[in-house]
């Protein structure tokens, strides 16, 4: 069955395109080649894209992001920035040869000589993992557009995704607080799934709780808001058990410091 993604390896194309447009020629000689010729051939017939121009399109997207001297797709505005942004939080310190090793982290699932070879840093890895989901790039696309937002035109916006009680942001307008839960979904449409303590904070902040969902983020992406979003939607209770292993020690004596 086709996927119905646009383009199916997203991530993939993704990372090629910002390397292609941030660090040029020096990226594609990291990964073997001479000629971005030659490596858009290599990537065709390993299936990462249809053609070399799904490949040179996604260069077009980020080139208006660097100062490499290539105007792009600069009519686009900054319609694609939380991509270009996404990237940068997880990748945007490595020189090209080790953005070269995230690339070949991606191009695993394909056989053309340009999969991880060597060992990998872990946190790269690990990156590589948290990139892939869905969430997270919609988190960076309403840092870029939540003004479109009639109720969060103005706001001040705060980053609470690190404290884990059940939303990504607070919003703070005319003395009044909102708080914003961000899901993605890569296609137009998709499950919404609430965490137990996500669930609680609708139901307590109501109308100033808003649950935003990014659709369509594997093309043109778009916001949906719903404000107390536990009178306007209908949530099943879903209770799933979760088995957990751990490893502790047997009376291990710790050495006393002095």
């Amino acid at each position: 069955m086709k996927s119905s993604l646009k383009h199916e390896n997203y991530e993939t194309l993704n990372l090629l395109g910002y390397g292609l447009a941030k660090f040029g020629l020096p990226f594609v000689r990291a990964l073997g080649f001479q000629t971005k010729t030659g490596l858009y051939e290599q990537l065709v017939k390993m299936g990462v894209a249809e053609t070399s121009g799904v490949i040179k399109n996604r260069q077009d997207l980020f080139d208006p992001f660097f100062p490499n001297g290539r105007k792009g797709w600069w009519q686009k505005g900054e319609a694609y920035i939380h991509r270009k942004k996404l990237i940068d939080s997880l990748f945007g310190e490595l020189n090209p040869s080790e953005f070269t090793d995230v690339v070949r982290l991606a191009l695993t699932d394909f056989d053309g000589g340009l999969s991880q070879k060597q060992t990998i840093n872990p946190l790269l890895k690990t990156r590589y993992k948290k990139m892939q989901e869905t969430g997270m790039e919609a988190e960076y696309y309403f840092m870029q557009n939540y003004f479109e937002i009639e109720q969060f035109q103005g706001a001040t916006i705060d980053d609470a995704r690190l404290f884990g009680d059940g939303y990504d942001f607070q919003m703070r307008i005319n003395g009044l607080c909102y708080l914003a839960e961000i899901k993605g979904v890569r296609l137009i449409h998709g499950d919404i799934r609430l965490t137990e303590r996500e669930y609680q904070q609708a139901g307590d902040y109501k109308e100033n709780f808003a649950l935003v969902v990014v659709s369509n983020l594997a093309d043109n992406p778009c916001m949906t808001s719903i404000f107390n979003p536990l009178e306007k939607i209908n949530f099943e209770r879903n209770i799933s058990h979760i088995f957990q292993t751990s490893f502790v020690t047997s009376k291990w004596k710790i050495k006393e410091c002095n």
